[in-house]
């Protein structure tokens, strides 16, 4: 990994700020060089210091990040759906992706009257422990399924699915039913149920998701709701030209 690129995903959400010694430390580069670059990228807007000295992620960063992105283009179009969604259920709606390996959330939109915590965009989620994560997965290439089954699975939870024979159970019911409803298995206290969103050539892009306290909602209540609207998103990604 270049020296830039580690020193930019040394940021995170539980650290968005830190000195510029934090950041070498982090980034596990020498001090001189963390400086060097620090200061290059300052200079592009990319790394931003605030008034107390410490180093964050400047707003050029987010502004290039959303050029050209097909991540864009495919938030933009599933908004109003999962408005609805969240509308009729009245529990946080996500859409999530695959990237590099990992579910990535691109959308999130919160319920202020969940007892969760608000939702986040950009957080990023093992595939095997969470229900877009097993929707994603199930209707993901073979060999990447091959591989994640093949790799060491963490156990986020007590029920976090790490058993590659029962994962493949449920990535089969996923491929037949269209949905999944999972208790716990990236955090204890939640319950995730997701369904898959089609895009051009019929290939799954994306899940649509809500996130509620554990065992308060019914899968049967919530489902036509995440069906109707994932049903939309995938007919206007279909109907649209191209995704940028």
């Amino acid at each position: 990994m270049s020296r830039v690129v580690r020193l930019i995903s040394a940021f995170d959400r539980e650290v968005p700020s830190m000195s510029l010694s934090g950041l070498a430390h982090r980034a596990n580069l020498p001090l001189s060089t963390t400086h060097r670059l620090v200061e290059e990228l300052l200079g592009h807007g990319l790394i931003e210091r605030l008034p107390t000295g410490r180093l964050r992620l400047g707003l050029r960063m987010w502004e290039l990040a959303s050029r050209g992105s097909h991540a864009l283009d495919l938030r933009e179009t599933a908004v109003p759906f999962m408005q609805d969604v969240r509308a009729v259920v009245r529990q946080h709606t996500t859409l999530a992706v695959l990237d590099h390996g990992s579910v990535l959330y691109v959308e999130r939109l919160s319920e202020p009257s969940s007892p969760l915590g608000s939702a986040n965009v950009a957080q990023r989620m093992p595939v095997h422990a969470s229900s877009s994560g097993l929707v994603l997965l199930a209707y993901a290439d073979a060999g990447f399924r091959e591989q994640v089954l093949g790799s060491p699975l963490q156990q986020l939870t007590p029920e976090t699915l790490v058993d590659p024979l029962v994962i493949r159970r449920h990535l089969t019911e996923i491929r037949e039913r269209g949905y999944v409803a999972l208790h716990g298995a990236g955090v204890s206290e939640w319950t995730g149920i997701a369904v898959p969103v089609f895009g051009p050539g019929n290939q799954v892009v994306a899940a649509l998701n809500i996130i509620a306290a554990r065992n308060s909602v019914r899968t049967p209540a919530v489902l036509p709701s995440l069906l109707t609207a994932a049903h939309g998103i995938s007919r206007a990604l279909k109907d649209a030209p191209t995704l940028r």
